[in-house]
Order: structure tokens, then sequence, then C-alpha cells
């Protein structure tokens, strides 16, 4: 199902940062498209966008940023720098089934010198069958870069892997399609230092590019990477703290104590992805690891990083949002592409629902507990983006898009939620096939 004919294609956008401390680059519109999604950064970290229609007059780019032009981060307390011996050890853990070389090799690149003192890359090679051609040795020759091999299939399999050789006590993980800024690691361990009641950070996720159509939709239809995008540090709370929460609520806390956002703690994709996150050793070992029969690579197809979010919240943790621990993800630049992702995502969703009441019955009732307005919610969402609208922006993000979706976008996602029991029950038989060494790539 592909509906088009009632939406207008966008043209290339133009992702720019600006320093809002410092006078305002002359936009305007050129060869390269005529609008820019602006990302306005304090101190050299993002605190807001905004979507830019360009002219051939600056001044009018200047005054469609007048909205961000003030914005600040909404930092409390000592904010000084941690000093180097504080700060954790850290193991990035990066599992790639070498499909992207480039992608990894600029990666690669960047992470072995982030700014931070102590940390270590760990590689993990989860390719099934090997290529004739391997372009991994001559991409790792020269590198400081810990290679570790896991040729069963799924990602979860292969992060799992990595977990098991890392040496640090916090664990980092991103992937093969993403570019992460500098202070990266530095901010994910400060936020860790000064928040030691903290079992995991998430972080900000923002686009490389919005060079083609499907990667316009895509921003559009989620308002960011795993959710409404916002700028603001808050803290993911459970409500009933201590123990297995009785209603499965968690609450965003900003750092002066005020609620941000009150939700079910299974809509926590909005504060976090696999793509930028972190956990401690010991957090990560109480969940149990990544689910091996969740995840790209096997039917069930997603939804592994979410579990050990929801896990750690069940369980009385706290999650901490970091936006300044920054990373770039390049999205899927075709629309089958993006079909195929957005599919994934709603299979993804509830074979993870049927893999948590298989861990814990007690889910089974809260999900039933909160039914009616899960389905409100998703019936909005549903009739929102059939109109060709993304859902309503909270108030703390500061920009809204104005590019229409296509349907075919709803479409797909929407019809992956029934496919997920079915997919999660074909990962359980997929995955014992694995380990009873009956699988054949």
């Amino acid at each position: 199902m592909t509906q088009l004919s009632s939406v207008s294609v966008p043209g290339p956008r133009r992702v720019v940062s600006v320093d809002l401390d410092a006078p305002l680059p002359r936009l305007v519109a050129d060869e390269t498209g005529t609008s820019a999604l602006v990302v306005g950064y304090r101190d050299g970290h993002p605190v807001a966008t905004r979507e830019v229609l360009l002219t051939a007059d600056p001044d009018d780019a200047a005054r469609a940023l007048e909205p961000i032009a003030g914005v600040r981060a909404d930092r409390a307390g000592d904010d000084t720098p941690v000093p180097d011996e504080l700060l954790p050890m850290i193991s990035i853990v990066v599992s790639t089934v070498v499909a992207r070389v480039e992608d990894l090799g600029r990666l690669l690149d960047v992470l072995e010198h982030l700014d931070y003192p102590r940390h270590e890359v760990v590689l993990v090679d989860n390719r099934v069958v090997l290529p004739e051609s391997d372009p991994l040795p001559a991409l790792l020759e020269g590198r400081t870069v810990r290679l570790v091999t896991e040729r069963r299939p799924g990602c979860s399999a292969g992060r799992n892997a990595g977990v098991a050789a890392a040496l640090g006590e916090v664990i980092a993980f991103t992937d093969d399609d993403v570019r992460v800024d500098p202070q990266w690691l530095r901010m994910i361990g400060t936020r860790f230092v000064r928040e030691p009641a903290l079992s995991a950070v998430t972080g900000m996720i923002l686009p490389v590019e919005l060079a083609t159509p499907a990667q316009i939709w895509y921003e559009a239809y989620y308002g960011g990477f795993s959710g409404e995008r916002t700028f603001d540090p808050v803290t993911i709370v459970p409500d009933d703290v201590p123990g297995v929460m009785r209603h499965a609520r968690v609450s965003a806390v900003a750092p002066d104590g005020s609620i941000r956002k009150h939700f079910a703690v299974y809509g926590i994709g909005g504060y976090g992805a696999g793509a930028n996150w972190a956990c401690r050793r010991s957090a990560f070992d109480a969940a149990g690891g990544f689910d091996t029969t969740l995840g790209a690579g096997v039917p069930a197809r997603g939804g592994e990083d979410l579990a050990i979010f929801i896990d750690i919240l069940w369980n009385g943790g706290r999650i901490g949002f970091e936006p300044r621990a920054v990373v770039h993800h390049r999205h899927r630049q075709d629309l089958a592409g993006l079909h195929h992702q957005l599919h994934s995502n709603g299979v993804g969703f509830t074979a993870l629902m049927c893999a948590l009441v298989v861990k814990d019955r007690r889910h089974l009732l809260a999900l039933a507990r909160l039914m009616p307005v899960a389905a409100d919610v998703k019936t909005r969402q549903l009739v929102s983006r059939l109109a060709g609208r993304r859902d309503a922006a909270p108030e703390t993000v500061t920009e809204a898009s104005t590019t229409r979706i296509p349907r075919s976008l709803a479409f797909h996602e929407f019809r992956g939620f029934p496919a997920g029991p079915a997919a999660y029950l074909r990962s359980r038989r997929f995955w014992r096939s694995v380990e009873e060494g009956r699988f054949r790539p």
C-alpha cells in the first residue's frame, strides 16, 4: 500500500547546526533545498530544533528562528565538569552484520578518539555467514578495537556476546548507522556520576541527513527518532517504589522536581532507543541481558531494547534521559525501506508485550488494566496519521512539522501490531532451533 497521490513529495531538507549564542548564519534557498531542520546549540549542546522554509531573503529564516533564539537548556544544580578520575570505565558495544562498511568505518573513527578518559570499543561480528570477500579485516587494521565473534543470529545475541567480553562497569550501546558526538560518552558518564541511583541513561538522537522524502517523512511521522523530541533532561521514576510496580506507571521528573510527563511504563520508547543508551553492568545482568527472541535478525524483529528499559523500571530502577549525549542517525533513504522499518516496529512492539508476559505474568494484569486507555491513544494516532499528520507535539517540543505524511506509513506500522504475537512464537521456535544446533542459514 503506497498512497502518495494526495501528499506532496518534499525536496531535500538541510540539517543545519546553529550556535544560538553567536550571530545567525545567512540561511537562504539554493540548489541544496528550500527548507532546513535547524538544530540550535548552546555551549556545544543541542537545546532546540526548528523547521524553516527558506527563501532568497535571509531575514525570513532569521524571523522563523526567533521562537528558539532564547531557548536555554533546563539544567539544575552544579553543572561543573566531573573530574576524569570520578568517571566510570565504559565499554562501547556495537553489534554489526557489516552491511554498511563506510558508515561503520566513520563510527569507529570517532569512537576510538572520544573525549573520555577510560573506555574501550567492543565490536561484535554478528554475521551468520561470511562473504567470499570480507571487508572487516581491512577496516579494523590499525584500530584499537576489540573484536568479538557471535555467529548465532540476531542483534540481541550479538550484543549479549559483546557485554560478556566487555570490561567496563558501564556498557554503552550504539549502532553502525549512527555518528556520535565527541562529547557523547562524557555526557553519559557525567550523568551516572551526578545521579548514582540511575540504572541506565538514554540520549538524544538527531538525523544525519534529510536528503530523501522517506527520511523527511520518518522525522515528521514520529517527531524524532524515538518519540517526540525534547531537549530537557528528565529522570524516569516508577510510581511504585520500592518493589514491583502495581500500576505500571512512571513519571518523567525534571531537575527541579516537577513532573513533566506521567505515562505507562510501556511507553518508555519515547525516551530512548537502542541506538543511544548505556546501562550499569549490574542492572544489565539483573535484567537477564537482551532477550534473544526479540530484536533484528529474528522473526520478532524488535523490542529488545525496550524490554530492558521496562524491566529496569518494573523492578524499581531509574532511567535518566540525557539530551546532551547526542548521536546522529541515518534514516532509511527509500520508501520501501521505511515501510519495512515501520512494519517491523509494529510487529516488534506487540511481540515485546508477549515476551514481557511470558517473563512475568503480572504484566498481563497491567496490560489488561491499561488496554482501554491504550486503545483510545492508538485509535487517535491512527486517525491522525491516516489524515497525514503526526501526533500533536507536547509543550516541550519547540517545533511542529508541517510535512504531510503518506497514509501508507500508518498502514504498515499498524498492520504490524496484530502480527506480533505470532512472530514472537516463531521467534521462540527459531531460537530453540539455534540453541539445539538445528539452525541452518
